[in-house]
């Protein structure tokens, strides 16, 4: 209920100075021209009078006034509600023209929101068909890798054994150095001591020249029988080494096919790589069109609030005084 303080006339009267002066009445309106009054009384004013104009709006106020002119206001006054009807029935026509407009761009948005995920859903299946192709791709780059892997093993394996090989190689040349160095070495401490010997027997016993010679020819038997010793035990040390390069030489054969079988999986390695990244990059394509889709989708979304807004924010007819 409308509080007491501010009565229906001053309402009414207030109303009657802001439609002289061409204001549309409110309740902050008619509080400034008041200058007092609650919002509740105002507004419940208000509305009684709204709906007391609404039951006498189709006719003219009466006022006392002279029959021409009286006559006169009230022609104008059905013109007024003419021109009021036929602009209200254009206003309506454009209402319904928007509203029409509305629904076909909202019909729009509707078909493209379907047509978006109908092609979400054919990238979806193409994408899951190009992640089974891509796992298998990843199985057989795994066993490759396993391939590769003990072929590594292998070849350290073999190298692991070729320089086995080498060090007893270069043990066996420098025992062979050594046993020539110390039979050198013999011989010259033997030949050292027979010249002296010799040399001894030639001042003492000039005499025993024919013992001394006798003796040195046993020297030189022996040290010629010591040199054969030395040749046969070289060539016998020769022929060990001999044999030694001839399994070096297989083994750096084995060595040089296993690297080329090495250089030939690291070049599958390679190409399955190649082929990786380049289904990454599909993938990754796929994935900004899944974006773009998605964001495409979010403006239709966006078109079909903002139409929906402009419709729900579409002016009702102007009301007519």
């Amino acid at each position: 209920m409308a509080r007491s303080g501010v009565r229906y006339e001053d309402v009414q009267k207030a109303i009657h100075q802001l439609l002289q002066r061409g204001e549309t009445p409110g309740v902050q309106k008619i509080r400034e021209v008041l200058g007092t009054g609650s919002f509740t009384t105002l507004s419940e004013h208000l509305r009684q009078w709204k709906i007391e104009r609404e039951e006498n709006r189709d006719e003219p106020p009466a006022q006392d006034l002279p029959e021409p002119l009286q006559t006169l206001t009230q022609e104008l006054w059905h013109q007024a509600q003419e021109a009021a009807r036929q602009g209200l029935a254009q206003y309506r026509e454009e209402a319904d023209q928007r509203v029409y407009e509305s629904q076909s761009i909202e019909q729009e948005a509707q078909r493209r929101a379907e047509d978006a995920i109908q092609r979400e859903s054919a990238m979806a299946e193409h994408l899951a068909a190009l992640q089974t192709r891509l796992d298998e791709k990843s199985m057989v780059l795994a066993q490759v890798q396993a391939q590769l892997d003990a072929s590594h093993a292998e070849r350290e394996s073999t190298a692991a054994k070729n320089a086995r090989l080498e060090e007893r190689l270069d043990q066996l040349r420098e025992q062979s150095n050594a046993e020539a160095a110390e039979y050198r070495q013999a011989l010259d401490e033997q030949a050292r001591q027979f010249d002296a010997r010799i040399a001894q027997e030639e001042q003492r016993h000039e005499t025993a020249e024919a013992k001394l010679m006798a003796l040195l020819d046993d020297a030189r038997r022996e040290r010629q029988e010591q040199e054969k010793q030395h040749v046969k035990r070289q060539a016998q040390t020769d022929k060990r080494v001999e044999g030694l390069e001839m399994s070096l030489q297989e083994q750096r054969a084995a060595l040089v096919e296993e690297e080329a079988r090495h250089r030939e999986a690291k070049w599958e390695l390679r190409r399955f790589g190649d082929t990786e990244r380049e289904m990454i990059f599909k993938q990754e394509q796929l994935e900004a069109q899944i974006a773009e889709r998605d964001q495409r989708l979010e403006q239709l979304q966006e078109a079909l609030r903002e139409a929906e807004t402009r419709v729900a924010r579409t002016p009702l007819p102007p009301f007519v005084y």
